[in-house]
C-alpha cells in the first residue's frame, strides 16, 4: 500500500507541476498592453471629454445602430473609410471606439490606425508611438509591443507606426490576416481606420478581410457621384458595406429637447 500511495502522491505532484507550467505559458501568451502616461487627447474626441454632450449623443446613436446591425452577432471586425481625405473618418473612428468601450457590458475594444500613409490617430491622442501596425507586419515587433492605452477604460490602441514604402502590400499580406485573427480572439470589437478608398486600394484590401466596412461622408463637400464611385470600389473588392456616417451636419435642436438632454 505504501508504494501505491507514494506513486499516487508523485503522480499528483507531477500533475500540479504540469498545470502550473501550462498556466505560466498561457500568461506569457496574453497580450500585455502598455499603459501610457498622462494623455493629451484632442478636443475632437468629444466622447472622451463630455459623455453628455449633444455630439456625444449622436455617437451613441451610431453605436446603437452599429450594435443593431445583427443583434445576435454584430460585426466584430470593422474597417472605417471615406471617399476622400479629410472627411472625418479618424475622428469618427476614435469617437465610435470610445462610446463602444463605454457600453454597459464594457466590451474590450481595439482601434488600429490602418492608414500607413498619413495616419493621424497618434496626433489626436497626443501620443508619439514609433512601434505600430507597420512594425508588426514587417516583423520588427510583436503585437503586444505595439498595443497601448490612454486613460480610456476598455479601449486599446495600435498606431500606424513609421510609414513604410509598401503599405498596400503589407496590408494584403498573410501577416495582416494573422494579426486580425489574433486580435479578434482577444477583443470584442476591432475597428480599423483605413485610408480613403478612391485614393488608394488599402481600405478595399482590409475591408475584404473584416466583417464590415463603414463609410464616412462629409456633408456639403463630397459629391454623390464620388460616393457612388467609392461604393463601387468597395463592392468590387468584395467588401460588406454595413453603413454610412454623415459628418459636418449642422442643425437646430428645439430648446425643450436641449433641456431634457
Amino acid at each position: 500500500m505504501g508504494k501505491i500511495t507514494n506513486a499516487l502522491k508523485k503522480a499528483a505532484e507531477e500533475r500540479v507541476q504540469r498545470i502550473d507550467k501550462i498556466s505560466k505559458i498561457k500568461e506569457m501568451d496574453k497580450l500585455v498592453v502598455q499603459k501610457m502616461g498622462e494623455s493629451n487627447v484632442s478636443p475632437n474626441v468629444i466622447t472622451y471629454f463630455d459623455p453628455k454632450a449633444l455630439i456625444t449623443e449622436q455617437y451613441k446613436i451610431l453605436r446603437t445602430n452599429f450594435l443593431s446591425l445583427n443583434k445576435n452577432k454584430p460585426p466584430k471586425t470593422v474597417a472605417i473609410t471615406s471617399s476622400l481625405h479629410s472627411e472625418g473618418k479618424t475622428v469618427t473612428s476614435l469617437n465610435l471606439a470610445v462610446v463602444l468601450a463605454q457600453s454597459v457590458n464594457k466590451p474590450k475594444v481595439l482601434l488600429i490606425d490602418g492608414d500607413m500613409r498619413r495616419g493621424k490617430m497618434g496626433k489626436y491622442l497626443g501620443v508619439d508611438r514609433t512601434a505600430g501596425l507597420a512594425e508588426v507586419l514587417t516583423g520588427q515587433c510583436s503585437i503586444k509591443d505595439a498595443l497601448f492605452q490612454v486613460d480610456i477604460e476598455n479601449l486599446t490602441l495600435m498606431s500606424s507606426g513609421e510609414f513604410p514604402e509598401n503599405p498596400a502590400e503589407l496590408l494584403a499580406s498573410d501577416e495582416m490576416k494573422k494579426l486580425l485573427n489574433r486580435v479578434a480572439a482577444d477583443f470584442d470589437f476591432v475597428l480599423i481606420d483605413t485610408p480613403p478608398i478612391i485614393s488608394v486600394t488599402d481600405s478595399g484590401t482590409v475591408g475584404a478581410m473584416v466583417d464590415g466596412v463603414v463609410m464616412v461622408v462629409q456633408a456639403g463637400r463630397t459629391q454623390r457621384g464620388i460616393v457612388r464611385r467609392a461604393e463601387e470600389l468597395l463592392h468590387q473588392a468584395h467588401c460588406n458595406v454595413v453603413g454610412h456616417v454623415l459628418t459636418n451636419i449642422e442643425y437646430h435642436l428645439p430648446e425643450y429637447i436641449y433641456r431634457y438632454l
